[in-house]
């Protein structure tokens, strides 16, 4: 990905998926195309990084926690 978005979620009451699929939602509504990779800090992921609705999550030391790349993949 050579450009993306990133956005912030914090907030412990929702899980990583969700906050994923908002995220594509608003980049989706923003740009008119839908991401299909996600890059997410390691400690964000508890087993091996899930494929949600179509969009590969990855993960990325250089992401900080709580923060979400997104964008297209090269």
């Amino acid at each position: 990905m050579v450009t993306g978005m990133l956005w912030f979620d914090n907030d412990p009451k929702v899980d990583l998926t969700s906050k994923i699929i908002k995220a594509a939602d608003f980049y989706r509504k923003k740009y008119g195309i839908k991401p299909d990779v996600c890059f997410v800090h390691p400690s964000m992921i508890k087993s091996e990084p899930p494929n949600r609705n179509g969009i590969e999550v990855r993960t990325n030391p250089r992401v900080l926690p709580h923060h979400f790349w997104l964008g297209k993949a090269d």
